[in-house]
């Protein structure tokens, strides 16, 4: 067992994706789920509130998109990968995203084990 897990704060405005991520981070004894938001000003409060390791980002979602947060969360707590996952294909919002301050990005098509390793990486 590890000493810490790297805590993850998921952000995706759809519960089903919120639910299998957090199935499949369950499976993966270093990672847990510290929290989940379903729009950018509930990812921004709870980066805030909880301080995660990793965050999570879904980019088209209510009230506050995933690249806004990024930009909030990114200025306010730098040390924070925000890793971007998202079914898009759009490059401008990826690159739109990049320049907010995420880390890195993902398609939502991604393996189980892509993902986990991502996550590790990122705390590295």
């Amino acid at each position: 067992m590890p000493e810490k897990s790297i805590s993850v704060l998921m952000v995706d405005d759809h519960p089903l994706v919120r639910l299998g991520l957090t199935a499949l981070l369950e499976v993966c004894d270093d990672l847990e789920v510290a929290g989940e938001a379903v729009n950018g000003k509930e990812a921004v409060d709870l980066t805030e509130q909880l301080q995660p390791d990793v965050i999570l980002m879904d980019l088209m979602m209510p009230i506050m998109d995933g690249i806004a947060a990024t930009r909030v969360i990114h200025q306010k707590s730098p040390h924070i990968p925000i890793i971007v996952l998202t079914s898009s294909m759009d490059t401008d919002m990826i690159q739109k995203a990049h320049e907010a301050g995420a880390h890195s990005y993902l398609f939502k098509n991604v393996t189980c084990d892509a993902l986990a390793d991502t996550i590790r990486a990122a705390v590295e």
